[in-house]
């Protein structure tokens, strides 16, 4: 499209040229070599006539020409990164205006909302400092954003106001006057709604009593405002000294007006405030009660009101240039997206004074570094631990076991803990960096990050004792080292094991191996083994032979080579004798018993037996039998002497170097590198029994333990500690005179402590230092000059006259102010200001006297103070014509009299508030402030003296608060007090062991502790208990059962008790001996088991007679099969031992039974016990522990037999490791240090310290404690701050109303919150404790301007309250969060011809929080003749009247009663009813007609309210449907009667007539039923 550029041009002078203009198309791209501004636009100019046709450039003005070509910006590709669009916030929704920018007026009901438009602004700005460019760079790269869209408005809202107040008084007491009611604004107008009525209504009212001839006007003396105060040139001083009265025709204001001059100037210092003084005027005149102005002498009939007074001349603040920005309080990217700040300060070079300007903010702050994309990235905080300290069990210890003495030995469970602490890691750190020690931070920065645990558990190993098998039988004697046999000296060994090594702990068992020296030692021999029956050389009896094994075999019973025995080889074969049939029988010899003694000494020698028995008696010419001593055999056994020799090595020692140890690092299997070999010795001596070390030549050489062996050293390690942190910092403000200097501290923590003789932790763990550098607060002090003299407003001024005259009056003094530095020259003021404290006052009222004044007597002395509390006072009198004179009389003007308070030093201490927490005495360590680190202590102290502190009010004489010092040091009164100990639960000791559990085999038996006093004060709790408050220890045990058993000999021989000896065979007895045998001797019988039988002491035998076979004891029963199946059977065999004679035979030698189950037969099986208790070491509380159960072998009829039996598998795990769970205590960490008072001033301050849970309480541990925040009250120190005084009324000086001002005080006072008494109100202090009044009073508003309407003005109301907070709303639902609340003032007219005059009422809005809804429904009064009073009513009960409200209306208009007539209105409702002509009728009942409501709901209808189907419906008339239910209901009631008189009618008598009926009654008793 073409641009029009300018309007066409007039024709020329010469009328060839036609009407032309230029016209421009639109610009062309940026071209240009480089992307950025250096790029040329251009465009197309026409010259177009004005009917549309193109010509020369010529025929167009050349002066209106536009420009065809710019200069531009070219944008490339790769500004896309640096331009964006930055689009605000949409705003508020408004109406859509029309053409003429009015708001389109409502045209139809609104039902919802209203079509409204929303705007925003939408600029192309660089992403690096957000300024604005071109659009159209943007506009290169994206669409611009819409910049306006549609939205909705709520419907309008007209403006709602209250009901108005009673009519006032009536404006005159005589005459005709003016009445008025007022009204305040509730809601304003909103969306377009109908603006606010009128707020005020006026009627006259009239005076029965009329107003005298020349009263009907009243006079009043009015003035205007001061006027600004100024100095006027003084070449128009005499002009501007008169004063000049206006009596203009326009009945308007009848004015003094007064001109300034300029007063006194008080000369200025150098580097000092001066104080310029001039004087301001106000306008002063009469006034009438109808508005008009009047003669002034008809209001001043005594005096004239003051027009001119000394003022000061205004001097606005003055400030200094703004400061340096301060660094962005953002430095680094993170991951929240919130902007930095930086601000930037100035401060006050001039207080204002004189009503000059206030001082602007002093202080700006701006975001910066928003994006952050440029910043490096924030530093990453961690938190790092130190070592895990040493593992300690003591803690576990509850205080039943701690009372035990000796905790040095302790083992099992325990707990350790390490210190944890805050470090930076850089964003990029190399790993061998990241191996490194950082310095520790302050823990907040770590905030938000798991806190790694300062507590874990732990275990000391027990130590256990080795499980050993017993002692092998001695061996025979051999050689020291059989490989190089020395001499005929030997040693007999005996041998043991071990069956459990403890685990851990290598090399602790004792030794296992025995010597006894012996001689003629031997290391090879012989071992025979005879087999097979014996052989008769000829025949089937006599002499024979028996083959047996000869094997060669060493000490240890292997068999080696023939050759290598020294001794020659046994024979081949052993003689035996087979017996014939004559010959005497003897048994084999029995096994030889155990040895009597297990060494020989000289009082004891050891010795064994053997026997055999006489099986047959010998015939004639047989073979006789031996005699009884050779039917025995002892040896001797044991032989060597009881000298015990064994080898004891103790300990191994340390590693320590070795310098022949050629390798210096040993590479380990999985990759560690460890440290230089070393040796490690221990002491190995030659013990003999029962005597004690000997000589090492008595002890086997060959099993002589190592005394050296190698090892690898423990690698030597320093202490390793962290850096110092970084000193903290120190106060960034100057030190004031006479300060303590301040400190800083840093710390450094011990990451693991040396070892191994490595280099010590250094002492120095904590560093303090004074603050360096630290500049003194400047010294500055306000230096006060002499007050100059009194400055008045000149007399010649004042009467309007030429020419100087005496002055008098009241005026004011000033002096100059300067501020002088530590050198006592005078500096700049602006340092005052900060450093000098409070300015002193530069000006004070005075007077001069006049010759009419009155006049005083100098004061006299102040009388002597009586004590505290008193007052003192000093007099003066009237001298002269003054005692004359009435005014100079009036002592509310001129006091005679005057009273002081007494100083007085007496103040009084009071305790204030609650006491603290007990404070137990402790140690803290200096300069870890919580959070810092997190480390816990095992062994804190939680009870015991204390001491508790309560704070102190310190008051003088007149109850107000004063400096605590005042009354003692410390600011508190403290007590002893006492933190009762936690009692853990206390048990019995245990009790005896219970019997085993089974009469029989491996069983429990059980020991109890039971309760004997609770957990108190928070003490450790008790362990699970059972019903009966105990708890059970158990244990394997073993029934005494297999303790004792039976043990038989061997039968004696037969014994035939015959006469003669003929008959010396055949039946005899024989006997044994029977006894209980226990685990050492014999013992009483009754301890064998009553169940087994005893076995039988004799038995009836039959002794072979010559010629008889003679057969051997039957041999051992065969096995049964393990099922014990009964058609299978077991058998024993028996051989020959003689032969009978040739017509003899031989009894059988097999015999076989059945397997019968429990008889012959029994099946075996393994019977498991149950786990004990899982046992601990003696010196342990917990942790690890074994426990155990007992294996036995059970034959299925009960019996418990040996576990060689059980011929099943043993896969039962006999032993097992267990733990048990250790009663840690609640850890806590130290207390912090304490907080900084939360108040520097009142009774609220509070100190805190805290501490943390690092590890809870886990099982019987003592629970942690509630109390994990201590509270202190600060010392009470008086807090001052300025108060301000309530509004006064407004007052007008020297006039009866006009322009006057409203003031309120502003004083120093302490707060009122100490007393326990809430009216009590201490009286005000000195200034200085509150700081710089003149500065304070700058700030505030003390002054207000007022006016008092004078009779027949017409003025506004004070403002109205304001209106509850109210919401816009739709179907009683908001869609906004904040309301609006409104105030008003109205106009009141006072007399009607100063209507014009009247200023416009107005209103105010302010947001306010927690508006409601409301909505608006019509309330009616009750009908009082024919009246009755409608209103509207808010939800809240507040009346509206005079809006265009829609309140909820009932349908239907009113009708009126028969005998009434309706008087309707003009819109068609009824106005009111009155009675027909002729109808006496007095009511006048409103009722419900056809189609019509009635004004208020019936009795009937509320009746009906709550029913489902209505009677009557919503115009008044009873339902169809009820007619038609009623007519029902009566039929039924018929019908009820009828059938009950048929059914009660009366038979016909038959033999006596029927009893007569009673008449049936019913009567009401209340009850809701009937």
């Amino acid at each position: 499209d073409m641009l029009l550029i300018n309007t066409f041009s007039k024709l020329n002078e010469s009328g060839i040229k036609s009407c032309v203009v230029f016209l421009a198309g639109q610009w062309g791209r940026c071209l240009g070599e480089e992307c950025g501004s250096g790029g040329v636009q251009t465009r197309t100019l026409w010259c177009v006539h004005s009917e549309g046709w193109t010509s020369h450039h010529s025929n167009c003005p050349h002066a209106e020409q536009p420009e065809s070509q710019r200069p531009c910006f070219k944008v490339c590709e790769w500004h896309q990164d640096l331009f964006e669009w930055e689009v605000s916030d949409w705003a508020t929704c408004v109406l859509i205006p029309f053409p003429h920018n009015q708001v389109k007026l409502r045209t139809g009901e609104c039902i919802t909302a209203q079509h409204g438009i929303q705007r925003r602004s939408v600029q192309c700005v660089r992403t690096s400092n957000r300024t604005s460019v071109m659009s159209r760079i943007c506009e290169f790269f994206s669409h611009k954003p819409e910049m306006e869209q549609a939205c909705l408005i709520p419907c309008p809202q007209d403006c709602v106001v209250s009901d108005f107040s009673y009519w006032s008084s009536c404006s005159k007491t005589c005459g005709t006057g003016l009445q008025h009611r007022t009204r305040d604004v509730l809601a304003t107008p909103m969306y377009g709604g109908a603006d606010c009525p009128n707020l005020t209504h006026t009627r006259p009212c009239s005076n029965p009593l009329p107003c005298p001839p020349g009263e009907q006007h009243q006079y009043s003396l009015k003035v205007g405002p001061w006027s600004d105060c100024w100095q006027p040139q003084d070449k128009v001083v005499w002009q501007s000294g008169r004063t000049m009265l206006d009596f203009s025709s326009s009945s308007k204001d009848n004015l003094v007006k007064q001109h300034t001059q300029s007063l006194h100037h008080v000369p200025h210092h150098p580097k000092s405030w001066d104080m310029e003084l001039g004087y301001q005027t106000r306008q002063v005149r009469c006034t009438r009660s109808d508005g008009r102005s009047a003669m002034l002498s008809l209001c001043t009939q005594d005096h004239t009101p003051v027009n001119y007074q000394t003022c000061i001349m205004p001097k606005h603040c003055e400030i200094s240039d703004w400061s340096s920005w301060s660094p962005c309080s953002k430095t680094c990217r993170c991951q929240d997206l919130l902007p930095g700040y930086r601000i930037r300060t100035r401060h006050m070079k001039q207080i204002p004074i004189g009503g000059g300007k206030q001082c602007p903010a002093l202080e700006e702050k701006e975001a910066c570094n928003i994006i952050g994309d440029l910043l490096p990235h924030c530093p990453r905080y961690v938190w790092k631990s130190t070592a895990w300290g040493d593992c300690r069990v003591a803690p576990l210890l509850s205080q039943q076991d701690r009372r035990l003495g000796n905790v040095s030995g302790l083992c099992g469970g325990g707990v350790q803990t390490r210190e944890i602490y805050c470090v930076q890691v850089p964003e990029h750190q190399s790993l061998l960096k990241a191996k490194g020690v950082s310095r520790p931070v302050n823990g907040r920065l770590c905030a938000g990050s798991d806190i790694p645990s300062s507590v874990q558990r732990c275990s000391i190993l027990c130590p256990q004792p080795c499980l050993l098998s017993s002692w092998s039988s001695w061996g025979t004697c051999l050689h020291d080292n059989c490989l190089e046999p020395q001499g005929r000296k030997g040693f007999r060994q005996r041998r043991r094991q071990v069956l459990w090594e403890p685990l851990g702990v290598p090399e602790s068992c004792p030794h296992l191996l025995e010597s006894i020296p012996c001689e003629d030692p031997i290391c090879y021999m012989w071992r025979v083994e005879t087999g097979g029956r014996c052989i008769p050389s000829s025949g089937t009896c006599g002499p024979g032979s028996v083959a047996q094994r000869r094997v060669c075999v060493n000490d240890q019973g292997v068999d080696v080579s023939n050759g290598q025995c020294p001794d020659p080889a046994p024979s081949p074969t052993v003689p035996c004798e087979v017996s014939c049939p004559g010959d005497c029988v003897i048994s084999s010899w029995s096994s030889w018993s155990s040895c009597s003694t297990s060494c020989s000494s000289k009082n004891s020698e050891g010795r064994q037996r053997r026997s055999r028995t006489m099986l047959a008696l010998p015939g004639e010419g047989g073979k006789d039998c031996p005699a009884s001593s050779a039917l025995k055999e002892w040896r001797e056994c044991n032989n060597h002497p009881c000298v015990v020799f064994h080898w004891e090595a103790t300990s191994w020692g340390p590693c320590i170097e070795n310098s022949s140890m050629s390798l210096n690092r040993t590479f380990l299997e999985n990759g560690t590198v460890t440290c230089a070999v070393g040796v490690q010795n221990r002491k190995v001596t030659c013990i003999k029994m029962n005597v004690g070390q000997v000589i090492s030549k008595r002890c086997l050489d060959s099993a002589r333990p190592d005394g050296v062996r190698p090892c690898l050293l423990p690698c030597r390690r320093d202490c390793k500690v962290t850096p110092f942190s970084e000193w903290t910092t120190c106060p960034g403000s100057c030190l004031p005179a006479n300060s303590t200097i301040p400190t800083q501290s840093r710390y450094r923590t011990i990451i693991h402590r040396s070892a191994n003789g490595g280099q010590e932790c250094p002492d120095t763990l904590y560093e303090e230092r004074d603050c360096e550098a630290l500049p003194q607060c400047p010294s500055y002090r306000w230096q006060t000059h002499r007050w100059q003299l009194c400055s008045l407003v000149p007399d010649s001024i004042r009467q309007g006259k030429a020419g100087p005259t005496e002055p008098c009056g009241d005026g004011l003094e000033a002096r100059g102010v300067s501020c002088i530095g530590e050198d006592e020259e005078q500096v700049d003021m602006d340092l005052c200001l900060q450093w000098g404290g409070a300015m002193p006052p530069r000006t004070r009222p005075c007077r001069i006297p006049c010759k009419d004044d009155c006049t005083f007597t100098t004061w006299s002395k102040f009388s002597e103070c009586s004590g505290c509390g008193t007052f003192r006072s000093r007099k003066r009198s009237l001298t002269g014509r003054s005692k004359k004179r009435d005014h100079c009389l009036r002592a509310e003007l001129y006091p005679l009299l005057e009273t002081e308070a007494c100083s007085c030093n007496d103040f009084l201490s009071q305790p204030f508030g609650n006491w603290s927490s007990c404070i137990l005495p402790e140690s803290i360590t200096p300069g870890f402030p919580l959070g810092v680190r997190q480390s816990g202590h095992l062994d804190q102290r939680e009870c015991g003296h204390g001491r508790r502190y309560r704070a102190v009010t310190c008051l003088d004489w007149q109850g107000r608060p004063v400096s605590p010092s005042l009354c003692s040091e410390s600011g508190y009164v403290e007590e002893a007090c006492h933190v009762p100990c936690p009692l853990d639960c206390k048990l019995s000791d245990w009790s005896p062991w219970s019997p085993c559990s089974t009469p029989c085999g491996g069983g429990l038996k059980i020991r109890s502790k039971w309760l004997r006093e609770k957990s108190f004060n928070g003490g450790r709790p008790c362990p699970k208990l059972d019903l009966k408050n105990q708890v059970y220890e158990a244990i394997p045990c073993q029934s005494a059962c297999r303790q004792f058993e039976w043990v038989v000999e061997a039968w004696s021989t037969c014994t035939i008790n015959t006469v003669t000896e003929a008959s010396a065979c055949g039946e005899g007895l024989q006997s044994r001996r029977n006894g209980t045998v226990g685990q050492v001797n014999s013992l009483d019988d009754s301890l064998c088991n009553q169940e087994d039988p005893m076995p039988v002491r004799t038995q009836t035998c039959i002794l072979p007679c010559p010629g008889d076979c003679v057969m051997s004891q039957w041999g051992s029963w065969s096995s049964c099969p393990l099922s014990c199946d009964p058609t299978e059977s077991r058998r024993r065999r028996r051989h020959v031992l003689r032969l009978p004679s040739p017509e003899g035979t031989c009894p059988e030698d097999i015999q076989t039974e059945a397997c019968v189950l429990n008889s012959t037969c029994f099946i075996y099986h393994y019977n498991v016990s149950d786990w004990s208790s899982c046992q601990l070491s003696e010196m342990a509380v917990c942790g690890p522990g074994t426990r155990s159960r007992l294996l036995d072998c059970v034959r299925s009829d009960g019996k418990v037999v040996e576990l060689s039996v059980c011929e099943q598998v043993n896969t039962w795990r006999l032993s097992e490791g267990c733990d048990v769970e250790c009663p840690v205590n609640c850890v806590l960490s130290d207390w912090s240090t304490w907080s900084e008072c939360s108040h520097t001033c009142g009774h609220q301050g509070q100190m805190l310290r805290s501490r943390s849970i690092l590890q809870s309480a886990h099982k019987e541990g003592r629970p942690c404690p509630s109390q994990l925040l201590h509270t202190r009250s600060c010392p009470i120190r008086p807090c001052y701050s300025w108060l301000l005084g309530d509004w006064s009324l407004c007052h007008v000086e020297g006039a009866d109303c006009g322009e006057g001002v409203r003031q309120r005080n502003l004083t120093s006072n302490p707060t009122h919150t100490y007393s326990a008494q809430p009216s009590y109100f201490p009286g005000p202090v000195e200034d200085r404790h509150c700081g710089d009044k003149l500065r304070k009073m700058s700030e505030q508003e003390l002054v207000l301007p007022c006016s008092v309407p004078c009779p027949g003005d017409c003025h506004m109301t004070e403002w109205s309250s304001w209106s509850s907070c109210q919401l816009t709303c739709l179907e009683r639902r908001s869609f906004e969060t904040i309301g609006r609340q409104t105030r008003s003032r109205a106009v009141v007219v006072q007399v009607l011809e100063n209507q014009e005059n009247c200023p416009q009422q107005g209103f105010e809005t302010r947001p306010c929080k927690g508006g409601t809804c409301h909505t608006y429904e019509w309330r009616t009064s009750g009908w009082n003749g024919n009246e009755r009073v409608v209103w509207c009513q808010r939800s809240d009960g507040v009346n509206v009247t005079g809006i265009h409200i829609v309140c909820f209306l009932q349908s239907g208009v009113c009708g009126c009663e028969k005998g009434y007539i309706e008087v309707m209105t003009t819109h068609g409702f009824l106005d009111y009813c009155t009675r027909t002509p002729g109808i006496h009728n007095k009511k006048a009942d409103v009722k419900t007609n056809s189609g019509l409501l009635k004004p208020g709901p019936s009795h009937i209808q509320d009746f009906f309210s709550d029913w489902s189907l209505q009677p009557i419906g919503p115009d008044g008339r009873v339902q169809l449907w009820a007619y038609g239910v009623t007519a029902a209901g009566f039929l039924l009631i018929v019908f009820i009667i009828a059938l009950s008189f048929l059914l009660c009618k009366a038979p016909k008598p038959t033999s006596s007539p029927c009893p007569p009926q009673k008449p049936l009654t019913l009567a009401y008793d209340g009850d809701m039923d009937m």
